[in-house]
């Protein structure tokens, strides 16, 4: 589809009226989009990186690009996450290499987030990769914390693949300052389908003051946000780094 397409799709359903009203009058509506999966493809995450406004990026740390992109956010003046691959309960057998698994001691998985966090230079926090099996066990998510917490200066975002994670709640026992993934854009690249979701994403942000979405560099994505992003001001609306919206964060 063309860009003109997709634009067209976007102004059908962004500028659509009646999104309701902002958590607060005196405050705008704050939206932050997190780019997940950087790494493997150098120039997909290089266009991605360089799409308007303040978005935050999530980078694997196992993959080839993973360092060069990481720094090239940080230049660019964006957050930076580290994206932290979670075993998940479908095709739990066949995790990807580097994944966190259920059956880790508390030593193994210490030790592998501490390896982790240090590949990925400038991060400002950790967000999940998949995860939908390790993030409902209580266990798992306070060795995370813990982890966390050793660094000092790191927020947490639970990515939230299955209602049944508890990873945010963990986090807030533990006193990390976190939150959760509201809208994932893209479950599938029908430039429809992300059209909806950012036009859902602005609705939770008019309607409780903050929005956290999550999408991933696929062609599709990059396209709706290289047309979407830059009216979103006129629209009402702050684009926002993910940090800036966690409570009792520094970034």
């Amino acid at each position: 589809m063309s860009k003109r397409s997709i634009f067209q799709i976007a102004l059908a359903v962004l500028l659509f009226p009646g999104f309701g009203t902002a958590a607060a009058d005196n405050l705008r509506p704050r939206i932050a989009i997190i780019i997940d999966d950087l790494g493997y493809e150098r120039a997909a995450g290089e266009r991605a990186i360089g799409l308007p406004g303040n978005l935050s990026f999530s980078v694997l740390p196992d993959a080839p690009y993973a360092s060069a992109l990481a720094t090239l956010a940080h230049e660019s003046g964006k957050d930076v996450l580290l994206h932290l691959p979670l075993q998940a309960t479908i095709d739990s057998a066949q995790v990807g290499s580097g994944s966190f698994v259920l059956d880790m001691t508390h030593e193994q998985f210490s030790t592998a987030l501490a390896d982790r966090i240090d590949v990925v230079p400038h991060i400002i926090g950790i967000n999940t990769h998949r995860g939908s099996l390790l993030t409902r066990h209580p266990g798992h998510m306070r060795w995370l914390m813990e982890g966390i917490l050793a660094r000092g200066d790191l927020v947490f975002v639970d990515s939230y693949t299955t209602a049944q994670s508890v990873a945010l709640r963990i986090a807030k026992e533990s006193g990390v300052p976190a939150t959760r993934r509201d809208v994932f854009l893209d479950p599938d690249v029908r430039p429809g389908t992300i059209a909806r979701e950012f036009a859902r994403l602005e609705k939770l942000a008019r309607e409780r003051g903050t929005a956290v979405a999550i999408g991933h560099p696929y062609h599709s994505t990059l396209d709706f946000l290289e047309q979407a992003l830059p009216s979103l001001e006129a629209r009402g609306i702050d684009l926002v780094s993910v940090g800036s919206i966690i409570p009792a964060a520094r970034h």
